[in-house]
């Protein structure tokens, strides 16, 4: 894509999924399994820049968290695959320490949180969609948890949807960079523009330096 990318920031949001305990911090149940590629993309802390850069930009920051209450009874008596692996490690429910957004990223007045996330999609148990067409939004950029799951999930629907997608390749994370590297090289490129944080802040005139 052009070095040069456009936003306006009035029909542009920041969905930043699943940055949750669970993944960011120490202690948290998938934090071990993220933590590598996390120190390699810088993900967290240029996560920070940008939605400050972002909000200050009239940017709509929007968070979405996933949570499952006590025992998990949203999801099939017989969950496999990554939603197995959430409920053996008694991870993302309601009202814990683990399932809370990172106190770095907290919502500040202003932000949205979307609510109702039960799965991989963002837009498949929640109001996003309606949120962002009653704003006016056109256009979303991604960052978060999994790249290659709740964050392709997403990036897939908007796309479907008609948005213009851009996806976050240093402010995403995985639980190994091959999972992480392939994503970005060969499926973000088909359903987004993927790019790397600095040059959001570029298109919104921030030149604050990342981390």
């Amino acid at each position: 894509m052009s070095d040069t990318l456009h936003l306006d920031p009035a029909t542009t949001a920041l969905v930043l999924i699943e940055y949750q305990n669970e993944f960011t911090s120490d202690g948290g149940a998938l934090h071990g399994a993220v933590a590598a590629v996390m120190d390699k993309t810088g993900m967290l802390p240029k996560t920070v820049a940008l939605v400050e850069a972002a909000r200050a930009a009239g940017v709509t920051i929007m968070h979405a968290p996933i949570t499952f209450a006590p025992g998990y009874g949203e999801l099939s008596r017989h969950p496999y695959g990554i939603l197995k692996g959430v409920v053996d490690g008694n991870a993302f429910v309601k009202g814990t320490w683990g399932a809370a957004i990172v106190d770095v990223l907290a919502p500040a007045e202003g932000d949205i949180l979307v609510e109702g996330k039960r799965g991989l999609d963002t837009f498949a148990s929640t109001n996003l969609d309606f949120i962002l067409r009653s704003r006016g939004i056109t256009t979303v950029i991604l960052g978060g948890f999994l790249t290659n799951c709740c964050v392709e999930s997403t990036m897939r629907s908007a796309y479907e949807n008609g948005y213009r997608v851009i996806t976050l390749t240093d402010c995403t994370a995985a639980t190994s960079a091959e999972e992480h590297d392939n994503a970005i090289a060969y499926d973000y490129p088909m359903f987004s523009l993927p790019v790397e944080a600095a040059q959001i802040m570029a298109a919104l005139g921030r030149v604050e330096s990342l981390p």
